[in-house]
């Protein structure tokens, strides 16, 4: 049997319901109670195009599997069951004897249902607490809040490389060179002692050196730049957005009973 504190958890899960070979029929909607012994009796699943429709699953043999609930069903079965009108916060004996009997559960279940003298009533309805005993008539709403914060995480890193590359240099340099250039002169009363000074017929050379430049290359290393790695810190804004739920509660009443909604925070 499944009990109060289950399906008070299965309806803040989001879980579904499974049929019985673990495939989906569909969200979990509302849970019904029995007034008489304000346990669980019946489970809405929202099944149809889209979802767009409700059935109703008997809890007999229902088990609660993590967030879900498996029923001993198909899934056809449970989307073929007979759809109830208007049943937002019960069920009469006979909409409940007509689902026992589709289910298959009138000879076990409906007899005794169609003498009880009460109904089935929605968890969502007002009379009972589903999380224990009854307290008090106030009921607490609760809401998720969006908390966002910043967490620092190692994005990349980055560091300096040193490589050779090579590059041709052309310069002009000038360079000298000593060349050999006759000169003739006249005998004169200046140079005729130079002239005569020698035989008078001779064989001889004369040998004069001649210089030139030539090009001579060394290369040194020098320092030239200093290149480091810094960091600087960039501030942007993203924006997050992101799904909250929230309860929200609402007096069901006849239409000709007045309500007034006093609100008392400040």
């Amino acid at each position: 049997m499944i009990t109060t504190d289950q399906t008070q958890h299965l309806l803040g899960s989001g879980g579904n319901v499974i049929d019985n070979d673990g495939n989906k029929i569909g969200s979990i909607g509302q849970v019904y109670l029995d007034d008489q012994t304000n346990e669980p009796a019946w489970v809405t699943t929202k099944t149809g195009l889209f979802g767009g429709g409700e059935s109703f699953v008997p809890l007999d043999q229902a088990q609660v599997e993590g967030d879900d609930l498996r029923v001993p069903f198909d899934k056809d079965k449970v989307k073929d069951a007979p759809r109830i009108a208007d049943a937002d916060s019960h069920l009469s004996k006979d909409e409940e004897a007509t689902l026992y009997e589709y289910y298959g559960m009138s000879s076990s279940y409906g007899a005794a249902d169609r003498d009880r003298d009460t109904d089935v009533s929605s968890t969502h309805g007002a009379g009972h607490d589903t999380s224990g005993p009854d307290t008090d008539s106030a009921m607490t709403r609760s809401e998720e809040q969006l908390n966002v914060g910043t967490e620092t995480r190692e994005a990349g890193r980055a560091r300096l490389r040193k490589y050779i590359v090579t590059e041709n240099v052309t310069t002009t340099v000038p360079v000298s060179r000593e060349e050999v250039r006759l000169e003739r002169e006249p005998i004169t009363d200046g140079n005729v002692g130079d002239a005569t000074s020698g035989a008078d017929l001779t064989t001889e050379e004369h040998e004069v050196v001649l210089n030139e430049e030539r090009v001579v290359v060394d290369k040194e290393t020098v320092p030239v730049e200093r290149v480091r790695v810094d960091k600087e810190t960039i501030t942007d804004e993203q924006q997050v957005s992101e799904e909250v739920r929230k309860e929200q509660i609402e007096l069901d009443e006849g239409s000709d009973t007045a309500v007034r909604d006093t609100d008392q925070r400040h």
